[in-house]
């Protein structure tokens, strides 16, 4: 190759590793040359941002994103995130506009002391869906299914990233929220990255079938060579009678078969947004303290509860007069330990006095309880444990992903220690 070839090659190239190593998207008043008006909301500061792509994203061409980070009251480091997913019917910048009024698509709100960001995916149509799929579009069904992450996932998840790092946000408390569209790339996204997100949560996701492609549920099933980290704590609320709620008895059942933790309601409210038109529906839709939730801490998940409400779907027709149900409402825990030698935690179901609701909290209710995110504790496949609760002790093994399984635990309104040890 003479030199002026490689001169050639070598600046086609050199922009491309550039882009990727000093990616830094800029601070912007316009999007594609019109003004934005003013954002700013409770008097809390922001800033939007437009960035180029990363080779490493996968896109086909050239393009440019938007997306707004909004501070929290008062700037402090170590401070959480609260990550925004719009729905079809709007862009980042009209998703922000909804929060200036309670009622007004309640997912897109966020704390006054947290940071909160706002991913865009309507600029580009190819990102459509966060880079999903839904039943009613087989073209991008066909685009978009399988396992791996499509361009534009990659692009949210990197912009997460960076906003992590430029903001200083405290990593173990980042969370993902969204609606309709956004609610299905809030499960299609978030439950893939559990090594990024504490928890989510999904008000009338547009669709089971992101999520299901992403983490190959049946009838699929994880590739040997893909490891998935311990998923974020999922919240999900969708109404029986929304033509886009379809499938969600096939994800609650693998989500409960998988052992991972699933907070779900449902009643008759259709595909609303308005948190207090669906709590009289079901007024349970906000009761657990998904904010709560650290990334490095032990959870339980509760699957197989003898509490659960009967599922509408699939043939939700036949349900009259509809109802509002329930899975794993009641669970709570709180940690106490958790070491290289043992890990404790108590168990215990919420109390009538700290959650006012219309359902019937239960005295007793029987779950098997799986422990994810063992922080010091950790088991190989196949390895034994010891159990205690309360006076009843046993035995196990981990099973094939590593996780440890207490079958048929009592769980009442009065705390239990659950202790697990090798």
């Amino acid at each position: 190759m003479n030199r002026t070839a490689f001169l050639i090659l070598l600046f086609a190239v050199y922009p491309l590793v550039a882009a990727d190593k000093d990616w830094v998207p800029s601070k912007v008043v316009a999007i594609k040359g019109k003004q934005v008006e003013d954002l700013t909301i409770k008097e809390r500061t922001y800033e939007i941002f437009e960035h180029d792509v990363k080779p490493e994203w996968g896109y086909k061409a050239p393009q440019q994103d938007n997306f707004v980070v909004i501070h929290p009251k008062k700037d402090r480091k170590n401070a959480p995130l609260y990550v925004v997913l719009h729905s079809a019917g709007h862009d980042v910048i009209s998703c922000v506009k909804c929060t200036r009024m309670v009622g007004n698509h309640d997912i897109y709100h966020t704390p006054d002391d947290f940071y909160a960001l706002y991913v865009d995916c309507r600029r580009n149509q190819g990102d459509w869906w966060w880079g999903g799929m839904h039943i009613n579009d087989a073209n991008l069904t066909k685009k978009n299914s399988g396992g791996s992450p499509t361009s534009a996932e990659k692009r949210v998840m990197d912009t997460v990233q960076w906003v992590i790092k430029k903001y200083e946000i405290d990593p173990n408390r980042v969370y993902l929220g969204g609606n309709s569209m956004g609610g299905s790339g809030t499960l299609g996204i978030g439950m893939r990255n559990g090594d990024v997100f504490a928890a989510i949560k999904a008000n009338v996701p547009a669709g089971i079938e992101h999520v299901s492609q992403r983490m190959f549920f049946p009838p699929l099933s994880v590739p040997e060579n893909v490891k998935l980290p311990d998923p974020p704590i999922v919240i999900d609320y969708s109404g029986q009678n929304d033509s886009w709620s379809v499938g969600h008895d096939r994800f609650a059942k693998a989500m409960n078969d998988r052992k991972y933790a699933l907070y779900f309601y449902w009643g008759p409210f259709g595909h609303a947004n308005n948190h207090a038109n669906i709590e009289k529906v079901n007024d349970l839709v906000n009761s657990f303290d998904w904010l709560s939730v650290k990334k490095n801490e032990a959870y339980p998940v509760f699957a197989n509860g003898d509490n659960n409400s009967k599922m509408p779907w699939p043939d939700v027709k036949s349900e009259k007069p509809a109802v509002s149900g329930e899975i794993n409402a009641f669970y709570r825990w709180k940690n106490i330990s958790d070491t290289k030698d043992k890990l404790e935690m108590s168990l215990f179901l919420v109390s009538s006095k700290e959650l006012k609701t219309s359902f019937k909290i239960p005295e007793v209710s029987t779950a098997d309880v799986s422990v994810r995110r063992l922080q010091n504790l950790n088991f190989k496949p196949g390895e034994a444990f010891k159990w205690a609760y309360g006076e009843t002790k046993g035995d196990g093994k981990a099973d094939a992903e590593g996780v440890i399984t207490i079958p048929a635990v009592k769980v009442a309104g009065q705390t239990t220690t659950l202790t697990i040890s090798k």
